[in-house]
């Protein structure tokens, strides 16, 4: 399989006064292109930091991140908010929509940005809310935003897409169509994809599973029947 990302011995550190917080201690980790990969911990352990420095968000206080053999540890802040705008899709806890356009709309923000973007409609389509484009944030359900964020995340067509708790907000009902989309995107686009949760049912629908614990990699499972998301039982 082709390579993704690598880190190697990554540690961050975060000063709170006095205080060293050591978030990440030392993690070697790879993904490959084309996976699902579910990051499982307690909160604290450190998956939204990795996540973080993964998207080019972070930066590690030591050790090396590569993309694609390229090591994202030399680059400009330039070149890596063009790394995020042309490679990456984030899709958080809450979904950052602007109340004020519609979900047509707001997918359309991010398709101007980058070249051979999807159609908005079909991002909106493929996330199964091709019917509710002109509608505004404030007309549609958590899940339904939720999805319009994911619309908006995938409509670049990225290589890459980092969930940060996208269900955490959500009831479980909800919560399962929104990880339906997810794996849609996944399957139908071969996006490699990254979903963080402390849930350890989502991770049944994962290719692998990547547990941490105290800033560091605790496991490694590899799925052999994986679950489709509508078969989760909570």
């Amino acid at each position: 399989m082709e390579r993704v990302f690598e880190t190697r011995q990554v540690t961050k550190e975060y000063r709170m006064g006095e205080v060293v917080v050591r978030a990440l201690k030392g993690v070697d980790l790879e993904l490959f292109a084309g996976e699902f990969v579910v990051l499982l911990g307690a909160s604290g352990s450190g998956k939204s930091t990795l996540l973080n420095i993964l998207g080019g968000l972070d930066r590690p206080t030591s050790g090396q991140v590569f993309y694609r053999d390229q090591e994202l540890t030399r680059w400009s802040q330039y070149q890596l908010t063009q790394f995020r705008r042309e490679h990456v899709g984030f899709i958080f806890q809450f979904y950052n929509l602007v109340p004020s356009l519609t979900a047509w709309e707001n997918v359309s923000l991010v398709t101007e940005l980058v070249p051979q973007a999807l159609d908005p409609a079909a991002a909106l389509k493929l996330v199964g809310l091709e019917s509710r484009g002109d509608h505004f944030p404030s007309q549609l359900s958590g899940g339904e935003q939720q999805r319009v964020a994911i619309a908006r995340a995938i409509a670049k067509r990225p290589a890459i897409l980092l969930c940060d708790e996208p269900t955490g907000a959500l009831d479980v009902a909800t919560g399962i169509l929104v990880l339906a989309a997810i794996e849609q995107v996944n399957r139908e686009l071969g996006t490699t994809t990254v979903v963080i949760t402390h849930n350890a049912v989502i991770a049944s629908m994962a290719d692998r599973v990547i547990k941490m614990s105290d800033g560091q990699i605790a496991g490694i499972d590899v799925n052999r029947s994986k679950l489709n998301p509508r078969d989760l039982q909570w």
